[in-house]
């Protein structure tokens, strides 16, 4: 598979502020240490140190500099496509710069210079170095070659993909930040050489606008900043250095140990899909722009790697990816999203009422997840639109529904106060049945006609009961059941309003524990909590002696599994091989054939259980994956799986 996975690193060396001969040892054998990555990238003006103040107008000092760099750039023939981008400052035409050199094997590539010189609070950086915005289509001798010098200049390795930017410091605070320029001229890797002193609160805006900047620019960022050894005449330096991509933070550290780096793997595919899925992401300005070749390997060195081998790699790399993406791993994010998801909810719910007119709704509760969390938005719903009226039908099948969900059905529907309505319906399910030539029982494995009539005559009471009523059938179905097509057509998979639609299964589990955990209320507590505790079932088959023997995840696979397929598929574009990579390394203790296997029958339910998704109620999307046909996915009916089969067989 083509591997476009790029190792990055912010190094912060050990510096001696004015001692450039230390400080080039020590990039240098910083360099030589990191020589597995693709790119390092150094704090601002780590040549000289960033704090030499007047100092800067000393000719000695800018010749030691102008040595340095040609020392550090002959010290990286030997480090094959590694790209390294260190800060000095730069003498041309009668002005004095602060500047950072791109070196990559023995080529001093690119200057660029900084555009915002800041001469504010603390800063009295004109006082030594001018702005560089204006500074286009320039070269200059230094350390013994001939260097493009600029704003204007991308380094790209046209074998990885990647295409590097640079800025420096005070570029991220301003409103017009060179790095977007650059990421809209085609760079998905921004380097940033900082020298950001420390003072309360600086350090949270320091991180927002980093990740902020990586999410906008849809880009992998590496920002370096000045480590303690800087001079604290007046101010301290942290080493505050962060590694992000998309707007996620992967490494970050702060008051740092000198010398060390963090190392961070950025994913230029995902950088790539999010570009051309926003397509408001304009590219322009590539003729304002030179591109310098230089070499920045993927991880491992290879382009063309096999999915064991790229597993290997990432799993000596401690690299991880989480088991369930839709559900942040940190409870406190957690705790919000399940709040945040169940508002969006509820006020679609809220806006259908008002805008229909129709105050009255009707629901099926099976004493399963997905009916629980609809009933829970109805009742936020009503929160929200006081004379809003919850009719609850439970519609048990006698000898398939056990005791334990009919139990928690109608403990539930108690505790949040909705009209209880019981419909048993195994007679007319039979007499149904029997009708229309079926013998009426349940004739064994396969008797798909038993289990969808009992789902289609839920649907039948609901609708009728809604006429009668005056009412709205809300539907409960989850987005994880509609990828897979785990639902009976116009039975369960249809309503008048499904609120479950874009949440995922994994997702629904949280949702209802987190609102088990806040409602104040033990009895409503402890039944969500022992519906969150039950084997997921459709329960269209006879159970055994009251207890659940259909369970879901037996027939179509653990839902973790698959709503990790379906995000990767939907939330990334990726290959089948991209997909079976990364969950070998979420999931290692699977063998490699099972996860195939797995996901081999996702993408067939996947892409053969389309038409039902192509006719679903409306209902609120409330992440970054939704299936509705008038939203985020519009996709044919009739589409061939092939393709994506052949891929996965071959990975």
């Amino acid at each position: 598979m083509k591997n476009r996975m790029i190792k990055v690193a912010a190094v912060i060396p050990s510096l001696r502020v004015g001692d450039v001969s230390y400080n080039t040892q020590e990039i240098i054998h910083a360099m030589k240490q990191g020589k597995d990555c693709g790119l390092l990238v150094f704090p601002e003006l780590c040549i000289s140190g960033y704090t030499c103040a007047d100092l800067f107008h000393q000719t000695v000092l800018l010749k030691a500099c102008d040595e340095a760099l040609g020392a550090i750039a002959k010290a990286s023939v030997s480090l094959k496509g590694l790209t390294i981008v260190v800060g000095l400052p730069v003498r041309y035409d009668n002005c004095l710069y602060n500047a950072a050199a791109v070196i990559s094997e023995g080529t001093i590539a690119g200057l660029i210079p900084k555009s915002n010189i800041p001469s504010y609070s603390e800063f009295y950086e004109l006082r030594w170095f001018t702005p560089g915005k204006q500074i286009r289509g320039k070269t200059l001798e230094i350390g013994g070659q001939l260097v493009p010098f600029g704003v204007d200049v991308l380094a790209e390795d046209s074998v990885s993909g990647a295409v590097l930017g640079v800025e420096i410091c005070e570029d991220l605070w301003v409103p017009d930040r060179p790095s977007t320029h650059a990421s809209l001229a085609g760079a998905n890797l921004i380097a940033n050489l900082s020298a950001s002193d420390e003072v309360i609160g600086k350090a949270d805006y320091r991180r927002n606008l980093v990740l902020h900047q990586s999410a906008d620019c849809y880009c992998g960022y590496v920002y370096t900043s000045a480590g303690t050894d800087e001079s604290s005449t007046d101010l301290v330096f942290s080493g505050h250095s962060m590694i992000a991509a998309n707007g996620k933070m992967l490494k970050e550290i702060i008051y740092p140990v000198r010398p060390t780096r963090i190392e961070g793997i950025i994913d230029l595919e995902m950088v790539e899909y999010n570009r051309i899925h926003q397509n408001t992401f304009d590219n322009e300005g590539n003729d304002d722009y030179r591109r310098i070749p230089v070499h920045i390997k993927p991880l491992g060195g290879y382009t063309n790697r096999s999915v064991d081998t790229l597993a290997k790699k990432l799993t000596r790399e401690d690299w991880t990816v989480s088991r369930m993406p839709f559900v942040p791993g940190d409870d406190n994010e957690l705790a919000e999203r399940c709040a945040r998801i169940l508002e969006i909810q509820a006020n679609g719910l809220a806006t259908r009422v008002r805008a229909t007119g129709i105050h009255t709704l009707v629901i099926g509760v099976s004493g399963g997840l997905d009916s629980t969390l609809a009933l829970l938005v109805c009742n936020e719903a009503r929160k929200l639109v006081p004379d809003i009226r919850i009719i609850a039908y439970t519609m048990p099948s006698k000898g398939n529904t056990s005791d334990r969900t009919y139990r928690n059905a109608m403990e539930l529907m108690k505790c949040l106060k909705a009209e209880i309505r019981e419909i048993e319906i195994g007679a007319p399910v039979k007499e149904h049945l029997i009708v229309i030539g079926h013998g009426g029982t349940y004739q064994g494995e396969g008797d798909t006609t038993y289990e969808n009539a009992q789902a289609r005559m839920r649907t039948y009471i609901l609708m009728d009961a809604a006429n009668l009523e005056n009412g709205l059938v809300v539907g409960t179905g989850d987005l994880s059941e509609l990828a897979l097509g785990w639902c009976t057509y116009n039975g369960d998979h249809m309503s008048m309003y499904g609120v479950n639609g874009s949440v995922p299964k994994t997702l629904v589990q949280y949702i209802c524990r987190a609102y088990a955990l806040t409602c104040g209320n033990k009895k409503l507590k402890d039944v969500l909590l022992d519906i969150v505790g039950t084997p997921i079932s459709p329960e269209l088959t006879p159970n055994q002696k009251g207890a659940i023997a259909q369970k879901t995840e037996e027939k179509i696979g653990k839902y973790d599994l698959n709503d990790f397929f379906l995000y990767y598929l939907m939330r990334w574009g990726f290959e089948p091989e991209k997909i079976l990579l990364y969950a070998m390394i979420a999931y290692n203790e699977l063998d490699k054939e099972e996860i195939r296997t797995a996901l081999t029958r996702f993408l067939n339910r996947f892409f053969h259980q389309q038409f039902k998704r192509s006719c679903l109620p409306d209902g609120p999307k409330v992440g970054t994956v939704t299936l509705s046909p008038r939203g985020d996915w519009r996709m044919p009916s009739d589409a061939c799986v092939n393709l994506w089969m052949e891929a996965l067989k071959n990975a």
